[in-house]
Order: structure tokens, then C-alpha cells, then sequence
């Protein structure tokens, strides 16, 4: 009986544990404001609104970084007043999250969808100036910006690219209403239920044991090289697709491969980054560059890749007029991947 009690008690205090986390709650919290659209607009009432124009997020410079203001729902509706624009337009902002008090967090793009007959770009210097702030484009500012206003600005962006781009049904033809926190599109015709949805991209450091390949874009910044990346096709499993990356852009075979970690990505139209380590064979590291998907890739040394990641300003042009080899951001999660290999350049070489 004793010990039927303590299994009991333990069980117990387990549900209530997951009844009072911290996670379980917000979680359960922003499901309800996804399927209720009553309980959303409540949210509103006590919400804080990030704003955008034109997909470009209202910012403001501190020091070395941007912060991203919050707006309250009554300072939002003056500034839509004074700007000729109807209240109702908050209805097309995005649920982002929330707060651990469950003060939930919208996104509304003030030019996007809009009907106003005034012209979005001369609105925008005067909503600047009214706001004390700027509508910066996100990949411009997203590496000067803290990991959550980073994160929050991320996925607002591609909520609202998504809903401009899915305004009409693909089978009706019809326009597609959004529900209240923008977490899907219905088509009335036809009941047909569109979700926003994020494209699948392996993003792959390969290594050789010693040494680690990198690449650059003719798009990069001078100097910059970062890790192998390549969109999953239809029907691929992740481990084809690394393979297949591999050998198309570096003509190199993977022999083992590990997962490390994901990240979602706003460009160009929102990505979901799978990041894995891969090594190929010593004897087998011959590059064969495919010049239709890369200007440049080459095997990078331990100390070379260290000293790169300890670089505090790689945009300094040097004397010869070349810039130094530098890496992706903090922030990016290629980043994190030649990081993990500095640290332990061995953690690629488990079995796939």
C-alpha cells in the first residue's frame, strides 16, 4: 500500500509540475490564441506590436546594436488614425509569442495589404520621424540585433511576406481570409486550410579529419566563406540531400555524417537550416569547384579557422587592398557549426 502511495505521489507531483511549467503554459497559452480568434483579439488588448514597412522592421540605433520597439494597441491606433489609415488594419498583424505573464507579441507591416490611397513611400519618412525610429531591412541589421529581438524580427518577416504572398487560393482561385493570429489562410470556397511553411536547407561542414572545407558566393561579403548549403529536394531524406550537396558543388563523397543542430533562416523566402558535420575520406579531398553554385572553396587549416573565428573586425581592408578570410556571425548557425569543429574537430567522425 505504501509503495502504491509513493508511485501515486510521485505521479502527482509530476502532473502538477507540467501543469505550472513555465514552457507547458506559454505553449498551451499560444495554441489557444491560434484556434480562438475571440481569445487572440483579447490578447491584443494588452499585446505589444513590433512594426514593419515594407517587410523592413522599425528599429532603433543604440551604441554598436538595434533595439526593435514594442508598441502598445492604443499607441497603434493613433498612429494609424494620423496617418489617414482605418483601425481595422490591425487585424492583419501576426502572432509572434509571448511572455512568460502571457503578454502576447504581434507584427504588423503598416504598408503591406493596405488599402490607403496615400502613398506608402511618402508615409514612411514621416512615420520615422512620428516614431523616433527607422524601417531598416532585416538583413542589413539582423547580426546587430540581441537573440531575441533577432529571433521575433526573424519570424515576423516571414509570417508577413508569407500571408502577402498567399492572399488567393491556388484551386479557386478565390481570396483566402487569415485567421486572427495569422497562423493559417482558409479558402471560403472550398474550405481548402493554407499553412505558412518554411523550406528545407542542409547546411553541411565537411571535414577531412585535419582540415575543414569552406566556400564563398560571388554574393558574400569580400572575404567571407562559410559552410556548404544547398535546398532539400522532394522525395530526399536529410542524409541524401547532404550527399548530394556535396558532390554537386565540391565534388567530394561523404563518408559519415552527424546532425548538430537547426536554425530558421527569413532569406530569401524562409528556411528551415539543418546544420550537420560530414567527413570525407583523408586520401580522397581533390576539390572540384562547380562554378555554377560557388565562386571559391578551399580546405582551411585548425589554426587558420581559429584564428578567423577570433577576428573582432573582418570588414578592415587591408594594406594590399584584400580583406582578411572571416566567417559568418554569432548569430548564423554556420557559425555555431565551424565553432563546434574548432572546439572538437573530431565531432564529425561518427558513424551516419
Amino acid at each position: 500500500m505504501s509503495l502504491y502511495c509513493g508511485i501515486a505521489c510521485r505521479r502527482k507531483s509530476l502532473w502538477c509540475y507540467r501543469l505550472l511549467s513555465t514552457y507547458v503554459t506559454k505553449t498551451r497559452y499560444l495554441l489557444e490564441l491560434k484556434e480562438d480568434d475571440d481569445a487572440c483579439k483579447t490578447a491584443q488588448q494588452t499585446g505589444a506590436f513590433y512594426l514593419f514597412h515594407s517587410l523592413a522592421p522599425l528599429l532603433q540605433k543604440s551604441e554598436h546594436q538595434y533595439l526593435a520597439p514594442q508598441h502598445s494597441l492604443s499607441e497603434l491606433e493613433k498612429l494609424l488614425a494620423k496617418f489617414g489609415q482605418d483601425t481595422q488594419r490591425i487585424e492583419d498583424s501576426v502572432l509572434l509569442g509571448c511572455s512568460e505573464k502571457h503578454e502576447a507579441w504581434f507584427a504588423l507591416d503598416l504598408v503591406l495589404n493596405s488599402s490607403s490611397p496615400i502613398n506608402a513611400s511618402l508615409q514612411k519618412p514621416q512615420m520615422e520621424t512620428e516614431l523616433k525610429a527607422s524601417f531598416i531591412e532585416l538583413r542589413k541589421a539582423l547580426f546587430q540585433l540581441n537573440e531575441k529581438d533577432a529571433s521575433l524580427l526573424s519570424t515576423a518577416q516571414a509570417l508577413l511576406r508569407w500571408h502577402d504572398a498567399h492572399q488567393f487560393c491556388s484551386r479557386s482561385g478565390q481570396p483566402t481570409k487569415k485567421n486572427m493570429a495569422g497562423s493559417k489562410r482558409v479558402c471560403p470556397s472550398n474550405k481548402i486550410i493554407y499553412y505558412p511553411q518554411m523550406a528545407p536547407v542542409v547546411i553541411t561542414l565537411v571535414s577531412d579529419g585535419t582540415q575543414c572545407l569552406l566556400a564563398r558566393q560571388s554574393s558574400f561579403p569580400k572575404g567571407m566563406y562559410s559552410a556548404l548549403a544547398g535546398f532539400c529536394d522532394i522525395g530526399e531524406s536529410l542524409e541524401e540531400a547532404v550527399r548530394r550537396e556535396v558532390a554537386e558543388e565540391v565534388g567530394l563523397e561523404v563518408e559519415r555524417l552527424q546532425y548538430s543542430a537547426s536554425q530558421h533562416w527569413p532569406f530569401p523566402n524562409s528556411s528551415l537550416m539543418i546544420a550537420c558535420h560530414a567527413t570525407v575520406k583523408p586520401g580522397q579531398t581533390e576539390i572540384q569547384v562547380n562554378l555554377r553554385e560557388l565562386e571559391a572553396a578551399a580546405w582551411f587549416s585548425h589554426d587558420e579557422v581559429a584564428t578567423a573565428l577570433r577576428r573582432n573586425n573582418p570588414y578592415t581592408q587591408q594594406q594590399n587592398g584584400t580583406f582578411p578570410f572571416w566567417l559568418p556571425p554569432k548569430l548564423a548557425i554556420a557559425h555555431q557549426l565551424i565553432k563546434e569543429w574548432v572546439e572538437k574537430p573530431t565531432c564529425s567522425a561518427l558513424p551516419a
